[in-house]
């Protein structure tokens, strides 16, 4: 069997009539094509300056793989063999489908031109026994565990910034939260394309309406999105970063909106919230961009610029 008949995409299936069976087959066929060389054509190639590999985190009750992008020793004259690297922890976007591999174009960039250890959080992906506050403890105990054993990865745990896309910029939110809660000092928090809300009011934002249904992303999904978030007896708000009491004392952020988004105003009105609570806080908005464009540099000529920017506010907010 060729490659390309292997790692042939799935068709989209009906969304509002997907059953449990349905959703693991989906994402399974989903996930092997995103992660596999003929999905590179879209998903953008690595850089050549970054050691790419998985490992396996071991946290309590399980045991997570990671995918971890390391500066290649001597790339481009830079001394990238010290330790003491700043930590970049990324969490991908999908929410029910997904993998890290889908970022590695971006992911590998930032470790060999900032330089960086990023370390991208492979998640329980959500299902009817699986919803969002597993893939939320996912990313901060890999978070928590990575800054306690920082020695072991060779970082400097005082410089460590989050790094969120879609589903997965709810995830740094949340856990960007919950470190200032904990005492655990970041650097810097990058969301993009952030869905941040996922209560009654999730589909109500006017650019749901004005974009529901886009190449990457429709109304559909977002209500099968929502549906498996929350389980039964669980406030939204507590999985909803727009709704959250207390803003102030988190780290710079930089929010990224592509304006063609069904969640474009999720990540407006979430970084309303963020400057308003005294939050150093950056909105950039590319126009004509949809849902999930810096993962697809292939497709998004805006995932160049974007990547650019998300490097150089990381570069200025590690710096120290």
């Amino acid at each position: 069997m060729s490659e390309a008949t292997a790692v042939e995409r799935p068709p989209e299936p009906d969304w509002s009539a997907m059953t449990a069976q349905e959703l693991v087959a989906y994402r399974d066929a989903e996930n092997r094509f995103r992660a596999s060389s003929a999905a590179q054509a879209f998903t953008g190639e690595p850089d050549p300056g970054a050691e790419i590999q998985w490992q396996n985190v071991t946290l309590p009750g399980r045991e997570l793989p990671v995918r971890v992008y390391r500066p290649s020793p001597g790339h481009e004259g830079k001394d990238t063999s010290r330790t003491g690297l700043p930590l970049v922890l990324h969490v991908h976007g999908g929410g029910f489908v997904g993998t890290a591999v889908q970022s590695d174009w971006v992911n590998s960039h930032l470790a060999a031109q900032l330089p960086a250890l990023v370390v991208s959080v492979e998640h329980r992906l959500l299902a009817p026994d699986s919803p969002l506050p597993d893939a939320v403890a996912d990313g901060w105990d890999v978070l928590q565990h990575v800054v306690e054993h920082a020695s072991e990865w060779g970082i400097a745990p005082q410089r460590t910034a989050v790094f969120g896309e879609s589903c997965g910029a709810l995830i740094s939110a949340l856990a960007t939260i919950r470190a200032r809660q904990t005492g655990l000092r970041l650097s810097a928090q990058v969301l993009v394309n952030p869905a941040v809300d996922v209560t009654g009011t999730m589909l109500d934002h006017d650019s749901v309406t004005e974009h529901a249904r886009t190449p990457t992303l429709a109304v559909p999904q977002l209500r099968l999105f929502q549906r498996l978030a929350v389980p039964p007896g669980t406030d939204p708000r507590a999985l909803s970063p727009l709704y959250a009491d207390n803003l102030d004392g988190l780290p710079p952020a930089l929010v990224v909106v592509p304006t063609h988004d069904p969640v474009a105003d999720h990540g407006r009105r979430y970084a309303e919230r963020l400057q308003a609570a005294g939050t150093p806080t950056w909105l950039t908005e590319y126009p004509g961009a949809g849902h999930a464009f810096l993962s697809i540099p292939g497709l998004a000529q805006q995932a160049y610029p974007a990547r650019t920017e998300i490097l150089e506010f990381l570069r200025a907010s590690l710096a120290t």
